[in-house]
């Protein structure tokens, strides 16, 4: 595609060239020749095997688990992109890692998600386009422009089907599975006409939650947990616990990002989860795949907000 002037150029680092792929190929486009490799003693190399001068570049990054390594891989190629000449540099990170640490919990605490926004500036991005922000306010943590795609709609199309093949909403009602995520829940239960109940818990140390009650009816009704990332399966599995104890019939699970670190496949695999309906901003590979997982793809709406960056115009309208 040309439009104004200069071409688009899509390109992929390690973490997920499977996505990169598929966007360039709805775009009508190749991937971009490139090569991210490392050396023996750790260092990151890349090489850029075409011309990027003028040109519109995406780099599709995320940065998942080893997050520190893709987000230098993703660092090191915005650098070789700027001192390319290329006309405007877009970071495409479907998953953003480092998000949860959006803020002081104590003293003396880092803001790192903060510092990873100053790095993909000062590395050379003109702007970001990322997928279910942990924090919603990271946002403001850029001095760039940032397109903040939502995966909600994905999941509420998949869960929609779902509902209208067994029986209608009557029966169903949308849980958060802890405070965090009521206004997230809130409005996937407004896409799906369903109600709403929280799971009210406590986190006496990272990673490890106590289930203290639910708010809301879910008796006799199948549940439907959501949240944005599903990383050890703790709060998830602990959820579909409490509920299945408080008399729900059954109960699935919805979230962006599968992070899936730890024991969270077993926790998945031996939790009361029927099904768990996940995106695939992150990369799921063969031994974390369990046959209670439904993986939806996110290529269409990257493709299309990408296509609409280019073209400069909105990207708000795909979610109205």
């Amino acid at each position: 595609m040309n439009f104004h002037g200069k071409d688009i150029k899509i390109f992929s680092a390690n973490s997920h060239p499977l996505l990169a792929r598929q966007i360039a190929e709805r775009l009508g486009l190749h991937l971009g020749r490139s090569e991210v490799k490392t050396f023996s003693d750790g260092e990151i190399a890349v090489s850029i095997n075409e011309s990027v001068r003028g040109s519109d570049v995406f780099v599709v990054q995320s940065t998942c688990a080893p997050v520190n390594d893709h987000l230098m891989e993703l660092l090191i190629m915005l650098d070789a992109f700027k001192r390319a000449s290329a006309a405007r540099i877009t970071a495409v990170i479907p998953y953003f890692g480092y998000a949860r640490q959006d803020r002081k919990a104590k003293a003396r605490d880092p803001i790192s998600a903060k510092l990873v926004a100053d790095l993909l500036t000062a590395a050379g991005a003109d702007r970001v386009v990322t997928m279910d922000l942990h924090a919603p306010q990271i946002q403001g943590f850029f001095n760039i422009p940032l397109d903040h795609l939502v995966g909600a709609p994905i999941l509420a199309n998949y869960f929609r089907e779902f509902i209208a093949a067994n029986g209608g909403n009557e029966g169903f009602v949308v849980v958060s599975p802890d405070l965090g995520s009521v206004t997230r829940a809130r409005n996937f239960a407004a896409r799906l006409d369903c109600p709403i109940a929280i799971v009210d818990k406590r986190r006496p140390r990272a990673n490890v939650c106590e289930v203290m009650n639910i708010i809301g009816e879910v008796a006799g009704k199948t549940v439907l947990l959501l949240d944005d990332m599903i990383d050890t399966a703790g709060t998830l599995c602990s959820a579909a616990a409490a509920v299945m104890d408080a008399g729900a019939q059954r109960v699935f699970a919805a979230a962006t990002h599968a992070v899936l670190s730890g024991p969270a496949i077993e926790r998945l695999q031996e939790s009361p989860l029927e099904r768990v309906v996940l995106l695939d901003t992150i990369a799921l590979p063969p031994e974390k795949r369990l046959d209670k997982f439904t993986v939806l793809p996110v290529a269409p709406v990257f493709s299309e907000a990408i296509e609409r960056i280019y073209e400069d115009k909105p990207v708000s309208i795909m979610f109205i």
